[in-house]
């Protein structure tokens, strides 16, 4: 049967979950891996897994328990390998980049950033900031709205101008809040986001890097920001001993 695998930690982690129930319907009850100074938090892999809410928050408990204890290298939801012996296969294969990590994530948080213009106050902050368009503007207003050409041609250089916009914005998000982050994560590219960003951060110093996202709401009234987190540092962890199911796979990214 195929293994479901929630998480990797060090066998001598004082608080693996003991008697659980993880991801399935019914539950399949969640079992310690253990290989060398490594463990695997794994159960069963039900068949036909599907990102539902229940089982999404079955994966998160797990972890959450897991994590209670010390250090958890998550794995995103979905996550299944063939069976156990290639579970600890890796976990032997790749024993010194899991420790490392283990060390480096150690006492860490992930943040996800996301960022999108708001379309009325993008459009006038770009009007604002370039003469030239606002010229072009006020001709078409005085001609009555201007030719055909003239009305193309202004659409074509407000365009340029935001999509300018979007590459300034993004990186001085980027910017602003890196300082207070260990490591920065690139997400997945969207058309609705100009920013997608994973922050690792000292669980202690959350509260000041809020505080950064807060300053960077008023200094940017034309950027939309959304922020998740505290979360497991999912984007920090490299793949582990389990190929993320293709029914699943699109539960894992933010």
């Amino acid at each position: 049967m195929s293994t479901y695998v929630y998480g990797i930690t060090a066998a001598a982690h004082p608080a693996l979950p003991d008697g659980m129930d993880g991801v399935g319907d019914p539950p399949r009850p969640v079992r310690v891996l253990t290989e060398g100074e490594l463990a695997a938090v794994v159960s069963d892999a039900p068949e036909g897994l599907r990102p539902k809410r229940r089982d999404l928050l079955a994966h998160q408990n797990v972890l959450a328990e897991a994590g209670a204890g010390g250090c958890v290298l998550p794995m995103r939801f979905g996550s299944v390998s063939p069976d156990d012996d290639t579970v600890t296969g890796v976990l032997a294969e790749r024993a010194d980049h899991y420790l490392e990590r283990l060390r480096a994530l150690d006492g860490k948080v992930e943040y996800n950033v996301k960022a999108s213009h708001v379309e009325e106050a993008v459009l006038h902050r770009v009007m604002s900031e370039n003469s030239q368009l606002r010229a072009l503007a006020e001709a078409n207003r005085k001609a009555g709205g201007g030719s055909y050409e003239s009305r193309l041609e202004l659409g074509e250089m407000v365009a340029g101008a935001v999509k300018a916009r979007e590459a300034e914005d993004a990186a001085e998000v980027r910017q602003a809040l890196e300082p207070e982050a260990s490591a920065v994560s690139v997400g997945p590219e969207s058309t609705g986001w100009l920013v997608n960003l994973s922050f690792l951060l000292d669980r202690h110093s959350a509260e000041t890097f809020l505080a950064g996202v807060e300053r960077l709401r008023k200094s940017h009234p034309h950027l939309d920001l959304s922020v998740n987190g505290p979360l497991p540092p999912y984007s920090f962890v490299e793949p582990g001993p389990a190929e993320p199911a293709a029914s699943a796979a699109g539960a894992a990214e933010k």
